[in-house]
């Protein structure tokens, strides 16, 4: 138009053709006014789009995160009390991958569509979609931050019980390696152990702004640090560490009652890793399952209550590592159930058998029915700090000795049946007391840690306890060949021949010399002389009444038991009490006074 003004005169041709101009240039702003409209719209509604699609992203991948991998998470911790597991962590992986990839392409999406933006003239952007954009691009990064440190998890877990200068395995893994292609710069993974308390304060850290400082380690481990590894059948990116070893460990101060196995500490791995070419780096951390440390074999019992009790019973999301102090028996008996079921392979414990527990550890009979009794709660003082009536140890340490002799001497014994266990000594005597001569049953000792008796009914319906065998026991000889050995016993209770159900637990003599040229000795389980007239004492309150105690004699494996003393090979002699003392200086008392 201004080229037009400076043309010349005016004249009636000019301003036709200016008039007609005009119209045009109207018309073609008008249609370029109604594009740019229809392009901020269409801006628009794919904003809203990629609104809708990021928010549909963050509930599905709440419901992996949140559900699906806390729940395989909650079942790797009761796996650890012995409930089998469920979940599958490939299958996990492969729904991390698949949001991986969808977070990803809607954080490229959110960038492309701000470039486009930022190419228009500044006149037709709009503040409005510049704001949404940018929110957007805000929330998707933090969605694949939360994916990419919530799938770095630690698939095998350290020995929740764990000896000092003992070597032990872990293994970590993270899900989304291989989508993102992380592997493309191998990440280092280190690890450290950490107490309770540094653990909260790194969680805290974690919900502020910031980072927090790096916790204070209070122990020292061999081998803690190692490359992750790809592996691209699997499309796997994890580090197995096979050869740690924690060196010492320095312990926090203890607050009343507390022992060292009530500390719980903690192995924090840590991690840096690269997304989209270094893009975006993300700083990872995960924790493990509270562990226990311990020194020395005999504190491994109670540092087992610790973790079963924290694994069983820890609430979600609870703060590390807090649990309740008091849970229903009826949670509590599940739980005893489970980790007898799991140690035995499949020995399962009937009703009577848990309210036989439930007596034990509330130390009293229980009338009321089931129901009632499952509502009743146990607290963790009862559990494993107060010892039980007239015993110096616990229910717990009880228990676990029950488990442990059972799952290594006892467990076919048991699954067949042959074993009734948890009833209590009166009981027992009360039964055999109504069966004829020679009845008997297999019972757990009360008074002795991982013990088994055997009770049984002599002449004139006395019955009679042998002293209970312990592990150290049946590691010499199997307790269905020292039933066999006893005369004494004919019927399981309540009239089951013994040969009918445990012939085939008896161990077949070796008729063969040893290619040393010796014959092999075994040992035979006798009752002493005074037995015979055991029968004539009368019932006291005493607790050692009828408890007379087994001696093993030792026979040659082709030479049939004597029915007179027998007497063993010197050597021998000297490597049977090198191995027991106790028990061999009390049978050579015994013989002594036999040659006497």
């Amino acid at each position: 138009m201004h080229i037009l003004q400076q043309a010349g005169p005016m004249t009636t041709e000019r301003r036709d053709l200016e008039a007609c101009l005009r119209i045009q240039i109207e018309e073609m702003e008008r249609k370029l006014n109604v594009l740019v409209a229809q392009i901020n719209q269409s801006q628009l509604e794919l904003a809203d789009h990629m609104k809708d699609n990021i928010a549909n992203l963050r509930q599905l991948q709440s419901q992996v995160l949140d559900e699906e991998l806390i729940k395989w998470k909650r079942e790797q911790q009761l796996s650890g009390n012995g409930v089998p597991m469920q979940s599958n962590l490939n299958t996990i992986q492969e729904w991390c991958e698949l949001l991986a990839d969808l977070i990803w392409t809607s954080r490229q999406q959110v960038n492309n569509v701000s470039r486009i933006n930022n190419k228009t003239i500044p006149e037709l952007r709009q503040p409005h979609l510049i704001e949404m954009l940018e929110d957007m691009s805000k929330q998707v990064t933090n969605l694949l931050s939360t994916l990419v440190t919530s799938t770095f998890v630690i698939e095998k877990q350290p020995p929740q019980v764990m000896k000092t200068n003992t070597r032990f395995t872990a293994t970590v893994r993270l899900l989304v390696g291989g989508q993102l292609n992380v592997y493309m710069t191998p990440p280092r993974v280190s690890v450290a152990i950490i107490s309770e308390q540094q653990a909260q304060l790194l969680l805290k850290s974690e919900t502020q702004a910031g980072k927090g400082k790096q916790p204070v380690e209070c122990g020292d481990i061999l081998n803690n640090s190692g490359v992750m590894e790809y592996q691209a059948t699997s499309r796997q990116l994890s580090v197995s560490f096979r050869n740690m070893q924690l060196r010492k460990i320095k312990r926090a101060e203890k607050k009343g009652t507390e022992s060292v196995m009530d500390e719980k500490l903690t192995l924090l791995f840590q991690s840096q890793f690269n997304v989209g070419g270094g893009e975006l780096v993300f700083q990872v951390w995960t924790l493990s399952l509270p562990v226990v440390v311990i020194v020395h074999g005999n504190q491994e019992p109670h540092g087992w209550a610790t973790v079963t009790w924290d694994n069983a019973f820890s609430p979600p999301g609870r703060v590390p590592f807090a649990v309740p102090d008091k849970v229903s028996w009826g949670q509590l008996a599940e739980t005893l159930r489970i980790k007898f079921y799991s140690a035995t392979s499949g020995g399962d414990l009937s009703e009577d058998n848990l309210r036989f527990l439930a007596e034990k550890i509330f130390r009293s009979s229980l009338p009321m029915n089931t129901i009632e009794l499952n509502a009743q709660m146990v607290s963790w003082t009862q559990f494993c700090k107060d010892a039980l009536p007239e015993r110096n140890f616990t229910f717990w340490e009880w228990f676990y000795m029950v488990v442990k002799v059972t799952r290594d001497y006892l467990r076919t014994l048991w699954c067949d049946g042959l074993i009734m266990g948890f009833i209590q000594k009166k009981q027992a005597e009360e039964m055999l007391s109504k069966c004829p001569p020679g009845t008997f049953l297999l019972r757990f000792s009360d008074s002795e840690l991982g013990g088994i008796t055997i009770a049984w009914t002599g002449e004139g319906n006395e019955v009679f306890s042998l002293q209970p065998f312990t592990s150290r026991d049946l590691m010499l000889r199997s307790l269905a060949d020292r039933v066999l050995d006893l005369p004494q016993l004919q019927h399981l209770y309540p009239s089951i021949a013994k040969d009918a159900v445990f012939s085939k637990y008896y161990t077949k003599p070796e008729n063969e010399m040893l290619k040393n040229g010796y014959v092999k000795p075994v040992l035979v389980t006798t009752l002493p002389p005074y037995m015979s007239s055991m029968a004539s004492y009368a019932h006291s309150p005493d607790s050692h009444r009828n408890t007379p105690s087994a001696h093993s004699s030792c026979f040659s494996a082709a030479t049939p038991a004597p029915t007179e003393n027998t007497f063993m090979d010197s050597d021998l002699f000297e490597q049977m009490r090198a191995f027991d003392p106790e028990s061999f200086d009390e049978f050579n008392l015994y013989e002594s006074m036999s040659m006497k």
